[in-house]
């Protein structure tokens, strides 16, 4: 079967034939009735771009820096959790194509595989995700064992105080520990080769709990509204790389959380999957950029599509620009080599655009490339 995909629709219609409905829609589902993650990908598709022609575009380059380091495209793989139900092993497959792409992967404290294996595939390329649950101590504990591991970014996420009802799994009836009854051995007897490579390589888990500790274990479903201001000094303090805060859709916030001393600001939504009556990511991006002046870094990720998705929020404020989803979609479709084929597609797709746009790079872009 010919598993070649052209876009990252594509990508997702591959990947729900293979992968068990309970496993895809985990991914691909999101808050409510689902209309914030249909609203981030509206509005960047209403955001148009100005031609212009009659400059010389021949020696165009898609590298960027970000944090003093350099990487071969402006965009990177977003934290997200378990991502071994899509397909076994997946997490090892972002970290090794981060690293044959020279793009930064963020690890999520819910991830699959062990933050400390992945530092030793992907290296300079990993960014920890912190995730902060009812224990503050067991939180602390995890940044330590990520500067341990030589893990010189942190993303703290704080846009989800509690995990927000997704009717997908509700529906299906997914929960963490996992647990198996009569509708998930018919999904999974319907989906043959991802059951048998599961079998294989064992069942996914949280790798970052398996360690004993005396903080406890991490509950996806408990509150994580003790995250506060004076909780992102204490974190500024321990760690001594860069530190970002993710989630954040406010100015106000904005400006506080810079007034902390955190070296960047992740605009995001969490992808449409916490607060359904949301706003747009892309809609605050250039709100929060005039409050936190030009050169602040700026994060984005929530609704991007392709190419042009990623050149549009770039243009509109953003610094660099994660994607998650279609990264899922392309190992669900296929694996590794769906990972190259996304990311060719979405580098070709950065090229040309900038030809159209008539520039040879990606720091030229800015609010004259919008219409």
């Amino acid at each position: 079967m010919n598993r070649t995909f052209y876009s990252i629709d594509e990508a997702r219609l591959l990947a729900r034939k293979r992968v068990p409905r309970i496993m895809f829609d985990y991914v691909d589902g999101a808050a409510g009735d689902e209309q914030s993650v249909a609203l981030n990908r509206s509005e960047l598709d209403k955001i148009r771009l100005q031609p212009r022609v009659l400059v010389n575009v021949e020696s165009r380059t898609a590298a960027h820096r970000i944090f003093d380091q350099d990487y071969k495209l402006p965009f990177g793989i977003a934290p997200m959790g378990m991502c071994n139900l899509t397909w076994p092993k997946a997490d090892q497959l972002l970290a090794e194509a981060a690293v044959r792409h020279g793009i930064p992967l963020g690890l999520s404290t819910m991830a699959s595989t062990s933050l400390e294996s992945i530092a030793s595939i992907a290296a300079e390329n990993t960014w920890f995700q912190l995730y902060v649950s009812q224990s503050l101590d067991l939180a602390v504990e995890l940044v330590e064992r990520a500067k341990r591991s030589g893990y010189k970014t942190l993303i703290l996420t704080v846009d989800v105080p509690q995990v927000a009802p997704r009717r997908r799994e509700l529906r299906h009836g997914f929960k963490t520990p996992f647990k198996m009854g009569i509708p998930q051995f018919v999904d999974f007897a319907l989906h043959p080769r991802w059951s048998l490579t599961s079998l294989i390589t064992g069942v996914p888990e949280l790798a970052n709990f398996n360690q004993k500790s005396s903080h406890g274990t991490f509950d996806r479903t408990a509150s994580r509204g003790a995250v506060d201001l004076d909780f992102v000094r204490r974190l500024r303090d321990l760690w001594p790389g860069k530190l970002i805060i993710k989630g954040v859709m406010s100015a106000v916030d904005s400006l506080m959380i810079k007034n902390t001393g955190a070296d960047a600001i992740y605009v995001s939504n969490h992808g449409g999957r916490q607060l359904d009556s949301a706003p747009a990511a892309v809609s605050m991006l250039p709100i929060i950029r005039q409050a936190v002046g030009k050169d602040y870094p700026l994060i984005f990720d929530s609704g991007v599509r392709g190419g042009e998705g990623i050149i549009k929020a770039l243009a509109s404020g953003a610094s660099f620009v994660m994607l998650g989803r279609p990264f899922m979609y392309a190992i669900g479709a296929n694996g590794a080599r769906g990972l190259d084929n996304l990311i060719n597609i979405l580098s070709s797709e950065i090229n040309v655009t900038l030809a159209q746009l008539g520039k040879i790079s990606i720091s030229q872009l800015d609010h004259n490339c919008l219409l």
